[in-house]
């Protein structure tokens, strides 16, 4: 009997110990906000040159050389890692302004750059410069703008955070490329992600998607209308597949973008 107890016991405490390994490996490591400031400038130091930190725009394809000067605010969203939103300058003219947020999730006891997107960008307004709203704003402020509380289908900007983690992390696995293989000539098509479209839809009883742009790397004007369709599994959405809805054809001397397939008939609604 002492023995059937000290091997229940065992067992016990070795199952206690595994279930404990796997909440902790479950939880998110939790920052500062003086601690995402820290990795910002760190960030920003390494990729400076001579106090120049040179940006790729992926919206507008431009090269931007930016001068730091703070990070203006730090926001987090619980399982989507943090925001730090980030004040520069042009190094051709310091009173032309920039702001750019840069997104950081945890992985492990550190942090991982997920994107860095053009917030708000300089306008002339008669003889200075003023800040604009870039519009479609990135999914990640579209939260603080609903009403709080509980839904029973996805938001439309989880929707999209689901777009832009799935992206991010094969970017990351392409050395900055995202590789989609075109089920029609079987090549992998070198593409550099460039927005989400507004809106997310879903059809009624089945799964949401979302259109995307792409250019192919290399081609500027070479654009590609990329699907994502996700289903939802215990309230998370997964990926279930990636469709080329429109392909560039070459007309002339342009690229026009000609639609593979249509979803119309399937009557999808706009998510909120």
């Amino acid at each position: 009997m002492n023995a059937f107890f000290l091997k229940s016991g065992v067992l016990f405490a070795v199952f206690f110990l595994a279930l404990s390994t796997i909440h902790g490996l479950c939880q998110e490591t939790e920052f500062t906000k003086a601690e995402i400031e820290q990795e910002v400038q760190k960030y920003i130091s390494e990729k400076s040159t001579n106090g120049i930190f040179p940006f790729h725009d992926p919206v507008s394809n431009q090269e931007f050389s930016l001068v730091y000067e703070k990070v203006r605010m730090v926001r987090s969203l619980a399982g989507y890692g943090y925001f730090a939103t980030v004040q520069f300058h042009d190094s051709s003219d310091a009173s032309k302004p920039y702001e750019l947020d840069f997104w950081w999730k945890p992985k492990g006891t550190g942090l991982l750059l997920m994107d860095i997107r053009v917030y708000k960008f300089p306008k002339r307004e008669g003889d200075k410069w003023v800040l604009q709203t870039r519009n479609p704003i990135p999914w990640w402020w579209l939260p603080s703008t609903e009403h709080p509380g509980e839904y029973e289908q996805k938001r439309a900007w989880e929707v999209k955070a689901a777009i832009h983690e799935y992206i991010a992390q094969k970017m990351k696995e392409g050395g900055g490329i995202f590789y989609l293989k075109d089920p029609k000539t079987g090549k992998n098509i070198p593409l550099e992600f460039v927005d989400i479209h507004n809106p997310v839809r879903r059809i009624p009883g089945k799964e949401y998607f979302a259109c995307t742009d792409f250019r192919e790397k290399g081609d500027p004007e070479k654009f590609y209308d990329i699907d994502f369709w996700f289903d939802e599994q215990s309230g998370k959405l997964i990926v279930k597949d990636v469709k080329i809805h429109k392909e560039p054809i070459k007309e002339g001397d342009r690229w026009i973008q000609v639609e593979r397939y249509s979803f119309e008939k399937d009557k999808p609604v706009t998510v909120p």
